[in-house]
């Protein structure tokens, strides 16, 4: 019976099981925008998984982030202008007070 000469190294033995964990990887369509992706994953693209909405895309999140911003800019907004008419209504009312004053004196 032959028997091997040397040892087989171990870079020798790795190198002849470097392929073996090597396969073709599967694909599906999205049910929802026909986008090629990996069976049971969520689709990146418009964030389906079986028909059920999971995640916002990307672009949703976008829109959603201006119109917080809007809404935000607006408040702001409406606060300066109560500050400003709470401000001109203390001037109108302290100049009233002054204008008393004087008539008393």
């Amino acid at each position: 019976m032959p028997v091997p000469k040397r040892k087989t190294s171990r870079s020798r033995r790795d190198k002849r099981h470097a392929n073996k964990g090597i396969k073709q990887q599967a694909f599906t369509q999205c049910h929802n925008c026909q986008e090629f992706i990996a069976p049971h994953v969520i689709c990146k693209a418009c964030g389906y998984y079986k028909g059920t909405k999971i995640l916002a895309t990307k672009s949703e999140r976008a829109l959603k982030r201006s119109e917080s911003r809007q809404a935000q800019q607006a408040r702001r907004q409406a606060t300066q202008q109560a500050m400003q008419a709470a401000a001109e209504e203390h001037k109108a009312s302290a100049s009233v007070a002054e204008q008393s004053k004087e008539e008393e004196q």
